[in-house]
C-alpha cells in the first residue's frame, strides 16, 4: 500500500487529552457534539472527513479507507487521525462509525506489522474495556451490541483487519456472532500490546479520558481493567482453539472465492466448514453474486446451507437471499447453480408456511420466474451495448445462445411447461425477437407448438 504513512510515535498523542473541553473536542463524549463542532470549525478537510465517517454505516470499510487516503494530505493524516478519529474511536460514538475508524487506524499502517502500528495500546485499551463492559451484559443474561465492535478489534489486534475490508459496518453490526466468537471467547496476549510499551500512559489516558474516576482508577493496573472472576471467565480449550482457527481459515477462504476460483484443495477445506459460516450466518447476500461467478460449487453449499438453517432463525430473512439468485447474471456458472438447485430435491421448513418443502419447490416459485425476466433484461441491455459500441465482445450473442439452451434443458426437465402461458409466454417474445440465433429459434418453435416435440429436442 504505497500511499501507507510512515511510522510515527504515539508520544504526540497528548494533544487528545489537553484539547478535552476545547471547541474542537467538547466535554461530551457524544459523537453528534464532536461532529457538529467540527463541522463548524471552518476546515474543509475535517467537514469531509466528518461527512465520510456519517454515511460510512453503508460503504465497505476498505472503501471507507481510500476515501479518507483521498481526502486527507498524507503529511495530515497521523495529526488529523489523532485529533479526530481517536476521540471517537474511544467516545460511545454508535458502532456504525467506531467500526470505520478502527478499520482506519489499523490500515493506515497495515503493511507493517500490528506491533509497529503507533495507535496499537488505543486499540488494545479499547478493545479491553468494549469486552469486559460486553461480558458484563452477557453475564446477567442480555446481548450487547459492542460484541461485533470486541470482534472488529479482536480481528485487527491478531492482524487480520484486512478480512473486514469488504463488508459495511452495517453488514458487520447485523451479523450475529457464533458462540465462540462472542466477547468471552476471545482473548489477546497482555505482554505484546504493553510490556515495554512508551505508549503504554497514552492509551491509558486516551481510554479513561472522560470517564468516571472508579473506572480510571481500575485503568490504572497492568491491563487496564481488573481481570475477570473465575467463575465468569470463558476457558477455551485446544480442540475449541483449533476449531476456531479452522472456521478463521474458511472464512478466508470464502473472501477469496469472490475474487478467484479456489483450487482443489482450497475447496475441501471450505466445504466442510460451510454449515458453521451459516448457522448462524456470516455470509451475506452480497457474497453470493461474485462467489456464484468464481465458484459455482461452493456456491451452490452456501446456498443449501442457508435454505436449510435460515428458515429456524428469526433473525435472518431468506428472501434476502433469494433475491440475490434472482439477479445474477445470464451466464453459464449461473445457469450450473439454478440448475443444480432446481433439481434438488432435499426436504426443508416452508418459512412461510411453517410446513415441509423442497428446495427445488421454493427455488422454483421464487426465483426461476425473476431470474428469467432479469436474464431477458440484462441480455436487452447487452445488445443495446452492442449496437451503440461500447462493449466488443460477443457476450450478448453467447448469452443468448446458453440461455435458450438452459430453458430448453429446464422443458426436457419438465421444470417448466411449454403449454403454459405462464411459464413461456416472457420466453416466446424473446426468442422471436432474437430468432436469428439457432437456438433461439428452435426454442420458439417449441414454445409455439405448446409441446415438446422430440424433432425439436435433436435441433436444440
Amino acid at each position: 500500500m504505497s500511499s501507507s504513512l510512515p511510522l510515527m510515535s504515539t508520544s504526540r498523542a497528548s494533544p487528545v487529552i489537553t484539547m478535552a473541553g476545547s471547541r474542537f473536542f467538547p466535554k461530551s463524549s457524544t459523537s453528534s457534539q464532536t461532529f457538529t463542532t467540527q463541522k463548524g470549525s471552518g476546515d474543509p478537510t475535517r467537514a469531509s472527513v466528518v461527512h465520510l465517517l456519517a454515511m460510512a454505516h453503508s460503504l465497505p470499510c476498505s472503501a471507507a479507507f481510500q476515501a479518507f487516503m483521498q481526502l486527507v494530505q498524507p503529511t495530515a493524516r497521523f495529526q488529523l487521525a489523532l485529533d479526530l478519529l481517536l476521540p471517537l474511536l474511544t467516545s460511545s460514538a454508535d458502532l456504525a462509525q467506531r467500526i470505520p475508524v478502527s478499520f482506519i487506524l489499523y490500515s493506515m499502517y497495515a503493511p507493517y506489522p500490528i506491533s509497529l502500528n503507533p495507535f496499537k495500546s488505543v486499540l488494545y485499551a479499547t478493545f479491553v474495556k468494549e469486552r469486559e463492559l460486553a461480558i458484563e451484559i452477557s453475564t446477567e443474561g442480555g446481548f450487547s451490541e459492542r460484541e461485533q465492535l470486541v470482534w472488529v478489534l479482536w480481528k485487527i489486534l491478531k492482524g487480520d483487519g484486512n478480512d473486514i475490508g469488504p463488508y459495511s459496518p452495517s453488514t458487520l453490526t447485523k451479523s450475529p456472532l457464533p458462540p465462540e466468537l462472542r466477547a468471552s471467547c476471545l482473548f489477546l496476549d497482555d505482554e505484546t500490546f504493553l510490556d515495554n510499551d512508551p505508549d503504554h500512559s497514552v492509551a491509558k489516558s486516551t481510554i479513561t479520558a472522560g470517564e468516571p474516576k472508579q473506572f480510571a482508577e481500575q485503568g490504572a493496573s497492568k491491563n487496564l481493567l481488573p481481570l475477570l472472576p473465575p467463575a465468569t471467565e470463558t476457558k477455551i480449550t485446544r480442540e475449541a482453539d483449533r476449531e476456531n482457527e479452522r472456521i478463521a481459515q474458511a472464512m478466508k477462504l470464502v473472501l477469496a472465492a469472490r475474487d478467484r476460483a479456489l483450487t482443489l484443495t482450497e475447496q475441501r477445506t471450505l466445504t466442510p466448514l460451510i454449515p458453521r459460516l451459516t448457522s448462524p450466518t456470516m455470509i451475506t447476500s452480497v457474497d453470493l453474486p461474485p462467489i456464484v461467478s468464481y465458484n459455482p460449487n461452493i456456491a451452490y453449499q452456501i446456498v443449501i446451507a442457508l435454505l436449510m438453517t435460515l428458515p429456524n432463525n428469526l433473525a435472518q430473512d431468506i428472501s434476502v437471499y433469494l433475491d440475490a439468485l434472482t439477479i445474477l447474471p445470464p451466464t453459464l456458472p449461473s445457469f450450473d447453480l439454478l440448475g443444480c438447485l432446481l433439481r434438488d430435491t432435499s426436504t426443508i421448513p416452508d418459512y412461510s408456511t411453517g410446513g415441509k418443502t423442497t428446495i427445488a419447490d421454493i427455488v422454483r416459485s421464487e426465483v426461476l420466474g425473476r431470474f428469467i425476466h432479469e436474464s431477458i433484461k440484462w441480455l436487452d441491455n447487452a445488445e443495446r451495448d452492442e449496437h451503440d459500441g461500447l462493449v466488443s465482445d460477443d457476450r450478448f450473442a453467447k448469452g443468448v445462445q446458453n440461455f435458450c439452451r438452459f430453458y430448453s434443458s429446464l422443458l426436457k426437465l419438465s421444470i417448466v411447461d411449454a403449454a403454459s402461458d405462464a411459464d413461456s409466454t416472457e420466453m416466446s417474445h424473446f426468442t422471436l425477437r432474437h430468432s436469428r440465433f439457432e437456438e433461439a429459434n428452435a426454442l420458439y418453435c417449441i414454445l409455439a407448438s405448446g409441446r415438446f416435440d422430440p424433432f425439436y429436442t435433436a435441433m436444440i
